[in-house]
């Protein structure tokens, strides 16, 4: 049966694999080519190892839960409990031998981001969010945050940049950062680095484990277009985008809705 939170020994057995995962994946750093998928986005064998041992890895913490990933069946499990897995978040830095890429894994139960795990090889860095209970750094917890941040920073993805073609006689509120990584994007909101972050087309598995990193550190998330907590089992998420703006507060989302607006404008 499924079970609503996951257990130490799975935790555990977690740990272990994504451990397994990062290091491969930093052994493959800049000794392996891309190719290109049908829609144009590169991958690599290392990101099809990684989906493969991450997938099979699941199987056997966690029977009977149903997974969704990147590189493999797109549709929404129908189980309770499933996951979500995006093997390597960054393949274009990955591939191009920038060092900034991650590993992104949640767990949803009825829907809703139960638990979630963000990895970033290069930087040594693991975060792990429990729903209801916070998000730890390499086993740290960290405190919620407080809403006196002053970053002057917001993160763009490459597709949003064209708002700022969209307004060329406005000021576009910040300084703008472009790490290439959805949820990296994101989990710089969370973590204080930039204020604000506008998405234009992230799929589910770009942004399902920093959704509940922002939501446990009490960062809010305004979506734009098709709203992810209406997800239906059998749905293929193949082409649906969710684009969105993150903040460190409903004040900074307010700076950042006149911009982000501008991805839906017709």
């Amino acid at each position: 049966m499924n079970q609503p939170n996951l257990n130490n020994k799975q935790l555990s057995e977690l740990h272990s694999l994504f451990e397994l995962v990062s290091k491969r994946q930093i052994k493959d750093f800049g000794n392996i080519s891309a190719s290109n998928k049908e829609d144009g986005s590169l991958i690599t064998s290392c990101d099809l190892w990684s989906d493969k041992t991450i997938v099979d890895g699941l199987a056997s913490i966690a029977p009977n839960e149903g997974v969704l990933s990147e590189e493999g069946g797109k549709h929404i499990p129908n189980s309770k409990a499933y996951w979500i897995v995006d093997p390597l978040d960054g393949t274009t830095n990955f591939a191009a031998s920038i060092p900034y890429w991650s590993i992104s894994v949640a767990r949803f139960v009825d829907g809703k981001p139960q638990s979630s795990f963000l990895i970033i090889p290069t930087l040594k860095k693991k975060f792990v969010s429990i729903k209801g209970q916070g998000v730890w750094l390499n086993n740290q917890k960290i405190e919620r945050k407080q809403n006196n941040n002053q970053s002057k920073c917001i993160s763009l993805c490459s597709r949003s940049i064209k708002i700022l073609q969209k307004q060329p006689n406005s000021v576009f509120p910040g300084k703008i950062r472009l790490l290439g990584v959805s949820s990296l994007n994101l989990t710089s909101v969370a973590m204080g680095q930039t204020f604000g972050a506008i998405e234009s087309t992230p799929k589910i598995w770009d942004i399902a484990a920093a959704w509940l990193l922002l939501e446990e550190l009490n960062c809010p998330i305004k979506w734009l277009g098709t709203d992810p907590s209406k997800l239906v089992a059998g749905q293929d998420m193949s082409n649906i985008n969710f684009p969105l703006i993150a903040g460190r507060s409903i004040e900074k989302i307010e700076i950042l809705k006149p911009w982000g607006n501008l991805l839906i404008a017709k």
